[in-house]
């Protein structure tokens, strides 16, 4: 009589099984083997299924975007002034502390990345222009409407989210001095000081 074979979980609970694995043990505790014995999957069928740990990573990392995504678009779509959707976006985009899981993701994906090939690039590049996309969107929005000031918004845009990431990365690996509320009061000013400071025009 031959053994029943045990259905494999779903591509998606492996994934969320792997983000939530760098949550609570870091990235470094993220390996095949330990992530088989987490999904009951052996890692020789992770392979089958993924073919190398980088593009489970890239997966992974898509995945949990694909979340932010959703929420992305939930923020920037409310009936809200444009400030405070880009508020908004800024609080989203910025790490919540010292080895936030998806930007440790993030860090380890751009890092691996050196050596990756054409697609794997592709994807990375995707997952970037979507960020970009909705902040262009944003910015010209504001500006349209009078309440930023006129702004070339890709340029804008481009500028803003390399500040975004520069800063990130800091709060990501817990470099000293630099926390979470400190970026975003940086990034407030800096959004005062080039768009215009709402609070100000209304003259409160």
């Amino acid at each position: 009589m031959t053994r029943s074979r045990q259905a494999a979980p779903p591509r998606e609970d492996v994934l969320a099984a792997a983000m939530e694995m760098i949550a609570e043990r870091g990235l470094e505790k993220l390996t095949m083997a330990a992530l088989g014995r987490e999904v009951g999957m052996s890692s020789g069928h992770l392979l089958y299924y993924f073919r190398s740990k980088d593009e489970l990573l890239l997966r992974t990392l898509e995945w949990s975007e694909g979340r932010l995504g959703v929420e992305r678009g939930r923020l920037l779509s409310r009936d809200a002034p444009a400030r405070d959707r880009l508020d908004a976006y800024v609080d989203l985009y910025v790490p919540g502390g010292h080895r936030d899981p998806h930007w440790t993701l993030w860090l380890e994906v751009w890092n691996r990345s050196q050596n990756a090939d054409d697609d794997a690039r592709d994807r990375q590049a995707a997952i970037e222009g979507a960020w970009h996309r909705d902040l262009v969107a944003l910015l010209a929005e504001g500006a349209s409407r009078g309440e930023f000031r006129p702004v070339d918004a890709d340029r804008f845009a481009a500028r803003l989210r390399a500040l975004l990431d520069g800063f990130s990365i800091h709060v990501a690996i817990g470099l000293r001095g630099t926390d979470r509320e400190q970026v975003l009061r940086h990034v407030r000013e800096f959004l005062d000081d080039t768009l215009g400071d709402p609070a100000r025009a209304d003259g409160r």
